[in-house]
């Protein structure tokens, strides 16, 4: 599992943030640094997934949508709430082998979270799973499902507990009860769950009989919505449903889940807003059913007011510089941003701080395409500061002047600032650099240039957290690896700063630094390689 395998550090922070998009004040906002609520931001609003759902896409005669919302189910249905163990935590990826998960869709969701390599040391598969399941719904016209991370890996395959079509209504209706759903909350978890999707002939020939018949949907449309065979169809005898209306008696489930209450649950489905908050709210338990020792973040609905981007530093000749950003939500177009910033000596600085202002900015475009929900518009403003090498800098901040007589908008961790604990030890942005072998090879490859303080007798070493799975076949599973790094001739002593270099797979997205110089241990934990802009070489074939 991601968290557990990924080394925890001992209490020294970074010098750069603790992850690619951090927080400060704002209406909705967290501590800055914080690497988990960060990351699940930048997934949720401006992260790639979304992509592979856009428009309810179709795949194997269904949508990718269903796919990503059934595997959420699967998955989750491990939970006991008697002994508080199991839940959405990714056991699925080893449980592909049993019949109640049959379907090449299953291993295809596990394939599209793999690939779009959004994991991290702290963000694994089973919130990718999470937040595939917001996708699903909020894409094909469903409601936006707010999203929590933090959730933990298993290692192994949880209890074969999820529930099959031939089963009776008594084990049905236990299954839901362990999961922590009663009878009620099962039938329209189930109606919800069925207005996406299908059933596939060759996975379930016990459930349609006719090989020609390849997938009979659950309804006559794709969309998330009550116009399905889970409720207004069932409720009018015109379903397709082959779980209700199938050939096979002993698997139709859903007509004994949908009329074990005389269909009063289903009557109160017929109401859409009904519908749609119902299933909002207990999709939103689904995905949010973990181990009980398991604690997940504060709900994000909504893009955070303001993105502080990893600061990257490089030094020469004896001048730290660092750049950084700041997204800001619904920015005004008349505004100014100003980046302050304090040395540690607070002798070089006046006591305002040294400033620059925004070198420049860019339109944020949220990769999202939630149906009918409204995010707002968002503002990137870059920043390049050049500070005194000899006195550094301790913190920082912002200021938003929106030049319409308000009061400047101060964004410091509610007067704390952004605090940079140590200045020892950081990648150093400009000397690194990226590389292409030349063919028949083409791989790629970062040399990371890391600045220590100290001289030739310091040590340095990184790990490298690769989300790209050598795997072609689930478990998809990060590879964490360790690189001793060794002195960079090409790059000499400068000032108080000695260089040392590694070479790491271009498709590693966090690193965690350590040095030892005289006798003193520096580390930096999570550093974003997604935030770098690393120069590009092509190598020659000479």
């Amino acid at each position: 599992m991601l968290s557990r395998t990924w080394p925890i550090k001992a209490a020294l922070v970074t010098i750069v943030c603790a992850v690619g998009t951090s927080y400060a004040q704002s209406t909705s906002t967290f501590q800055w640094p914080n690497a988990l609520l960060g990351w699940a931001d930048k997934q949720l609003f401006e992260g790639p997934l979304s992509i592979l759902v856009a428009g309810c896409s179709a795949r194997d005669d269904t949508t990718v949508a269903a796919q990503w919302l059934r595997i959420a189910y699967h998955d989750m249905s491990t939970h006991d709430i008697d002994n508080g163990l199991g839940g959405l935590d990714a056991s699925i990826q080893f449980e592909l082998d049993r019949p109640q998960n049959v379907g090449e869709g299953m291993a295809a969701s596990l394939n599209d979270f793999s690939e779009v390599l959004i994991n991290s040391p702290f963000f694994g598969t089973a919130d990718v799973i999470a937040l595939g399941a917001i996708l699903a719904v909020a894409t094909c016209g469903g409601p936006f499902i707010p999203f929590r991370a933090g959730r933990i890996d298993a290692t192994v395959a949880g209890p074969a507990t999820v529930p099959q079509p031939q089963e009776s209504l008594a084990t049905h209706t236990e299954d839901f009860r362990q999961m922590g759903f009663n009878a009620t909350e099962m039938i329209t978890l189930v109606a919800c769950g069925h207005t996406l999707g299908g059933v596939r002939q060759v996975d379930f020939p016990d459930i349609i009989a006719d090989s020609e018949e390849a997938f009979v949907d659950f309804d006559t449309t794709p969309a998330f919505d009550n116009t399905i065979s889970s409720v207004s169809e069932y409720l009018q005898n015109t379903t397709q449903n082959v779980l209700v209306v199938g050939p096979n008696v002993t698997t139709r489930s859903d007509f004994r889940i949908f009329s074990s209450d005389g269909n009063a649950t289903m009557q109160s489905l017929l109401d859409s807003n009904t519908f749609t908050q119902t299933c909002a709210d207990l999709l939103e338990r689904m995905i949010n059913t973990v181990p009980s020792d398991v604690t997940l973040t504060q709900a994000i609905s909504e893009p955070f007011n303001y993105v502080v981007s990893e600061p990257l530093f490089s030094y020469r000749n004896d001048t730290l510089s660092m750049a950084t950003t700041l997204r800001v939500l619904n920015a005004s177009s008349s505004a100014t941003v100003t980046l302050f910033w304090a040395d540690r000596e607070g002798s070089f600085c006046p006591s305002t701080g040294c400033s620059v202002e925004s070198s420049g900015s860019e339109q944020v475009l949220f990769d999202i395409n939630f149906v009918g929900v409204d995010v707002g518009t968002a503002e990137r403003y870059q920043f390049n500061a050049t500070i005194n090498g000899a006195t550094s800098i301790s913190k920082f901040w912002f200021e938003i002047d929106n030049n319409d007589g308000s009061s400047p908008i101060t964004i410091d961790n509610n007067g704390a600032g952004l605090v940079i604990q140590q200045d020892s030890l950081f990648v150093d942005n400009s000397r690194s650099a990226g590389f292409s072998l030349p063919a028949p090879s083409f791989k790629t490859f970062n040399t990371i240039v890391v600045a220590v303080r100290g001289d030739a007798t310091a040590t340095a070493s990184i790990i490298v957290f690769d989300p790209f799975s050598p795997n072609t076949a689930p478990p998809f599973l990060p590879v964490v690896s360790t690189v001793d790094l060794v002195l960079d001739e090409t790059n000499p002593p400068d000032g108080d700063f000695t260089f040392f270099a590694g070479n790491i797979s271009r498709t590693a997205n966090f690193l965690d630094l350590t040095a030892t110089s005289a006798g003193t241990t520096y580390t930096q934990i999570n550093f974003d390689l997604s935030v770098t802009d690393f120069p590009f070489i092509i190598e020659s074939s000479s």
